[in-house]
């Protein structure tokens, strides 16, 4: 029964939500989990668990050794849970409500120097197609901010050379359009005339066999080229994204027209950059402030 409970929620979260598959699987892992617990320490059932037996699973996972943000996830995935088993009127009350999330710090994005993104784009060997494709790559990365899944899902017909704009699939199936700067669109247009069998529904981006380039490929392919540019902080896909912002940021751009680029629901969410306009504004004070 338990088992039927989490499909009914994770078949909800797919029909009504549109989560993506990789969410859902984070769903179903985390709720597992809390059940497997559930069945061996305390010997019940789902649909039973009081606010005490959260707060021990909490308790436990802190015990584990787990990260306050992990712990954050999987007790948002619970109460989420059982607000659901709530309205299907399998449960009388949220038993997870009553249970604060712990606090997370707010941890400032890693992010590169204009340098180092320099020195990173011209890594590539752009004599075959493979060095074509990954400079393509790195460059479309760092001009639209794109999250790599969100790179490595789109597709031929998503992408206009003509009009410089990039329709890109989001976090919850949303759409939002994203311009390519000269320098992405120049080595986008170069990587395609390689590949003038791509159709319209065709992966933008390929492996050496045709398929589309998984995200592990790509995690694989920066840390390479990050270690020929003699970069060396933790880099990742995800570190041109932080990159991008903050260099808009950087130059002037305004936090609500970032967060638009970056695919951002809540601004709360942006503001991880805050620290950007806070060091421009301490320079603009020590500059001309009288008495800095």
């Amino acid at each position: 029964m338990s088992q039927n409970l989490i499909d009914s929620f994770l078949d909800h979260l797919c029909v009504e939500r549109g989560l993506s598959p990789r969410t859902l699987s984070s769903y179903k892992i985390d709720l597992e989990q809390f059940k497997n617990w559930l069945s061996s320490v305390e010997r019940g059932e789902l649909t039973s668990v009081s606010s005490s037996v959260v707060g021990k699973y909490v308790s436990f996972l802190k015990k584990k050794g787990l990260s306050t943000s992990s712990i954050a996830r999987k007790l948002s995935c619970i109460r989420a849970f059982y607000r659901f088993l709530l309205a299907e009127g399998k449960v009388r009350e949220n038993p997870a409500e009553a249970i604060s999330s712990p606090r997370r710090g707010r941890k400032i994005p890693s992010y590169l120097s204009l340098r180092e993104v320099e020195k990173l784009l011209e890594a590539p060997l752009t004599t075959s197609f493979l060095g074509i494709r990954d400079k393509a790559i790195l460059e479309c990365l760092y001009a639209s901010g794109l999250r790599i899944s969100e790179l490595v899902n789109l597709n031929r017909e998503d992408v206009s050379l003509n009009s410089g704009w990039v329709k890109v699939k989001g976090k919850g199936s949303r759409e939002r359009m994203v311009p390519l700067g000269k320098e992405a669109l120049k080595w986008l247009s170069r990587y395609l005339k390689e590949r003038k069998d791509l159709k319209k529904d065709s992966p933008l981006f390929c492996n050496r066999y045709g398929k589309r380039i998984s995200r592990q490929s790509c995690w694989k392919m920066i840390k390479k080229y990050a270690k020929i540019a003699g970069i060396k902080k933790e880099i990742s896909p995800h570190t041109l994204r932080h990159s991008f912002a903050t260099h808009l940021l950087s130059g002037d751009a305004d936090l609500r027209s970032v967060q638009e680029l970056l695919g951002h629901v809540n601004i709360s969410t942006t503001q991880i950059y805050t620290h950007i306009t806070q060091e421009r504004l301490v320079k603009v004070y020590r500059k001309y402030h009288p008495r800095a």
